[in-house]
């Protein structure tokens, strides 16, 4: 079996929620939809250096919410809030519709795909050794909690001739368990030899969609007391016989 379902849309709806919350028909969704990418072209372009994580859209009738999840808020924000309002201006320029805009801090920046992908794509571009920026960005990530991390790079790595695929894992990654929270990012690093690939799997745990499955799950697995009891004379009777 192939390991090619994307592993956020796998979970869609059961542990993971859309990025885009709006409904629509006809050309209404075609229109919406192609916003929606403007928008986020528009904010990714903007926030370059902001270590943008997602951005998470809200439609209602006339007004639009966007959640921008960011490692460096003080960036985002600038000095007395100019660069969200110059922001702000051009998305409603934009769109033609009101905006409002929150801004939110990512905690750990180490245990986010997006982020750790685009570090490591950072510095192939910089020409730090791949080798060297996966099994740090590994490290820093199970130092700070996670159950499980594996990178893997792919292109003309080192300026090799020909190109190949390097893997670093530690932990595990079910990528085929569904309550399993997995989070993934793809990144392109732009080098003088060509483009090189990154790809990035955390783990982070469980996470269960009711505290019913929860509790039948954490339960122990040995026989009560009273079985336990009952056992006791049949396996002294056959040591006898």
């Amino acid at each position: 079996m192939g390991r090619k379902v994307h592993p956020i849309g796998f979970r869609l709806g059961y542990i993971k929620d859309w990025q885009s919350k709006w409904f629509a028909e006809g050309e209404t969704y075609t229109k919406q939809l192609h916003e929606d990418i403007e928008l986020r072209k528009l904010i990714s372009k903007e926030l370059q250096s902001a270590g943008v994580s997602r951005i998470e859209i809200e439609r209602s009738a006339n007004k639009i919410e966007i959640s921008v999840y960011t490692a460096k808020p003080g960036i985002v924000i600038g000095k007395r809030g100019t660069n969200v309002d110059t922001l702000k201006s051009a998305l409603e320029k934009k769109t033609g519709k009101k905006i409002k805009l929150n801004i939110k801090e990512i905690s750990q920046p180490e245990l986010d795909a997006q982020l750790v992908a685009e570090s490591i794509g950072e510095q192939i571009t910089k020409r730090v050794s791949y080798k060297r920026a996966m099994k740090q960005a590994v490290q820093r990530a199970m130092r700070l909690g996670a159950q499980g991390v594996k990178i893997r790079c792919s292109g003309r790595l080192a300026g090799a001739e020909m190109a190949r695929v390097h893997e670093e894992a530690e932990g595990r990654v079910p990528r085929h368990t569904l309550r399993a929270d997995i989070d993934y990012a793809q990144v392109h690093a732009h080098t003088t030899y060509g483009r090189i690939g990154v790809k990035v799997w955390i783990y982070k745990g469980d996470v269960f969609p009711n505290q019913s499955a929860k509790a039948s799950v954490e339960q122990p697995a040995t026989a009560p007391a009273s079985e336990r009891r009952e056992r006791a004379p049949r396996r002294n009777s056959n040591a006898s016989a």
